[in-house]
This record gives C-alpha cells, structure tokens and sequence, in this order.
C-alpha cells in the first residue's frame, strides 16, 4: 500500500511530501493520521532542525478529500453527532497547531492547488514559496460551511491584513501566485520545476544558523505575534538572546564569523 505521507531525512533536513497525488494530495484519515503523527513526534526531536512540506505531482493539496467523507457518511445510518463532528474537526485542526509549536521552521513549496486544508497547511507554514501555477483559496464557505476554518482566520489577516483576509475568506476566491507575492504571502514565485532549486538557499540559510538559535527565533516570532506590547516582545527576546549567548553554539558562532568560514554546531 502507498505510503500517504514521505518523509525523507538527511543531515539535520526532513522532505516531507504529501503522497496523494491521483487524490490532489487530499487528506483522507490515513494521510491526517501521518501528518499528526509526524509533527506531534517533532517536539522533542534535536536531529531534525528544517522541514520542507511539498505535495507528490502536480498540486500542494486540494483539501479535506470530500468524495471519501461522502462516501463513508452514505455508510452510516444516522448523520454523525456534535461528539463524533466535533473529534473528526480537531484532528484536522491539530495538525497546524503541532506545525505552530514544533520548534523547526516550515517551508512550503506550492504548486497548483492549495484549496481548503492544504491551504491551511501552507499558511500555518512559516516561509513559503510558490509556482506560477499556484492557486490558493479557503474553500470552505463554497461547501455550506462557515469561511474560517483550520486557522485561516488567525493566519490570514497576520499575513495579508484584514480586508485581503475579509475578501478570501467571505468570497472563497482564489489567490493567484502573482498577487500572492504582492499582498506578502508568499516569499517568491518560481517557474515550473523550480522549488527544490528555489528552497535551497533557505534551507541552507536556516541550517547555516545555530540549532538553539533558529528554534527559539521560531518561538520567539510566535509569541511577538500575539504579544500584548513592545514590553512583551522585548521580554521573550531578551530572555532568548541569554540563553544563545550562554550556549557553545555562541563561541562557535563568533570564532566562524572572525574567520570567515561557516559554522559547524554541535547537534543536540
């Protein structure tokens, strides 16, 4: 049977591909398992420091896979209750929260469809970079339901602003890449085949960094986004540049820098 989700590690990096590709990568159970299981087992893991999050074939991740939710609920004889609704909605929405709390930064590749759940899997990403042919879109409210769902209304107005997040979320439109680009919420816009080239130099950048450092500056960004003041802010970032600077990860830092060559950390 078709793994539904790889993961591919090497030397401090995870690939993880989304591995439904006859399905848009839609999330079926098995494939929300997997992606539940692997970013609950990221919080205490000291071997990965980068994830890069792409999608097998030709799209990201087409959303919620609607004709298998269909399909199960014309099993059952009776329409599923709050409890049983409500469980099936968590497991789904715990995925961005473990991709929020691990310590590793996220990059998103994304390429064609990213509807629904696949757009709040690259919006609860922290850098993403997108093909020409992305198409991004919070497709729940065309569905019946409600516009905000799995994160999208804390994400999208912290990156694009309230009224670009107003009109996506009220309206089910699709972002293209180009105005992706222009409202801040992708990084770059490549051509086709071009993410893995695309990634490298942030992976190589995020890897470059110090292994305590790039996980608190992660933290670190998640608690200033909420923070109740400049005070707040300031707090966390005092406290997380002590810590750096009594680590060795420091020494090593400074005498690369002086000698011009890169780091080489000690990895725990």
């Amino acid at each position: 049977m078709t793994q539904p989700l790889l993961i591919e590690h090497s030397d401090g990096l995870d690939r993880l591909t989304l591995n439904r590709p006859e399905n848009l990568n839609a999330l079926d159970p098995s494939l929300i398992d997997a992606l539940n299981a692997y970013f609950q087992g990221l919080q205490r893991n000291r071997d990965t420091r980068v994830v890069v999050l792409k999608g097998a074939g030709k799209n990201f991740c087409a959303g919620l896979d609607l004709k298998h939710a269909m399909k199960r609920r014309a099993g059952q004889q009776e329409p599923p209750g709050v409890t049983e609704s409500l469980d099936s909605q968590r497991r789904i929405a715990d995925i961005v929260m473990l991709m929020r709390r691990c310590p590793q930064p996220i990059l998103a590749l994304i390429q064609g469809a990213a509807a629904g759940g696949g757009f709040a899997l690259a919006l609860a990403s922290d850098i993403r970079i997108a093909t020409t042919s992305a198409r991004m879109n919070c497709a729940f409210i065309k569905l019946g339901l409600g516009g905000c769902d799995i994160g999208t209304s804390y994400f999208l107005p912290r990156l694009v602003g309230v009224s670009v997040a107003s009109e996506l979320i009220l309206t089910g439109r699709f972002i293209g890449a180009e105005r992706a680009l222009a409202v801040g919420l992708v990084s770059e816009i490549v051509g086709e085949g071009g993410l893995e080239a695309a990634a490298e130099p942030y992976i190589e950048a995020m890897l470059t960094a110090s292994p305590v450092g790039l996980r608190l500056s992660k933290e670190c960004l998640n608690m200033s986004v909420d923070a109740p003041s400049l005070e707040a802010a300031i707090a966390m970032e005092d406290r997380n540049q002590v810590l750096c600077s009594r680590s060795e990860d420091f020494s090593e830092g400074i005498r690369a820098f002086l000698e011009k060559r890169k780091p080489v950390y000690i990895r725990r």
